[in-house]
């Protein structure tokens, strides 16, 4: 593993840190993404405006990483991005049935040393170990 990737990964955490952070401290709320996302769907109320707010956010610091550097966004799974696209709408709903999602409980979770998210995770953990073998299984990793 190259240095650069350190680097990256260890900036990476730490921004995530301070923004979960700042959620809790200036709005009293977890950082769930799937959570936020499904709440600025439903039906509007006095506290659409943050949420539509912090997804256009992480939407338009997305498009600025991307055009710095542009190969963090190749796909490197080995999956089509049609797969990669439906996975992630998956996750997202079930996260949103399960009432909670991995960065709600497993990042702002159990740094607060919550039971229910160290038991969340486990589970999102392993089902999703448990998903990718059933797929490599029947379908050879093939989409």
């Amino acid at each position: 593993m190259e240095l650069n990737s350190i680097l990256y990964s260890l900036l990476g955490g730490a921004l995530i840190g301070v923004a979960v952070t700042l959620m809790l401290l200036f709005n009293g709320r977890v950082t769930g993404i799937s959570g936020i996302l499904a709440s600025s769907l439903a039906k509007p109320n006095s506290e659409s405006l943050w949420r539509w707010m912090f997804l256009a956010g992480m939407i338009v610091g997305g498009f600025f990483m991307y055009q710095i550097r542009p190969d963090l966004f190749v796909n490197v799974s080995g999956r089509s991005l049609a797969a990669v696209a439906i996975a992630g709408l998956l996750v997202g709903y079930g996260t949103v049935m399960g009432s909670g999602c991995t960065s709600g409980h497993g990042i702002c979770g159990l740094s607060r040393f919550s039971v229910r998210s160290l038991l969340a995770t486990i589970t999102f953990m392993f089902f999703g170990f448990l998903s990718v073998q059933i797929v490599n299984y029947f379908l050879g990793g093939s989409i």
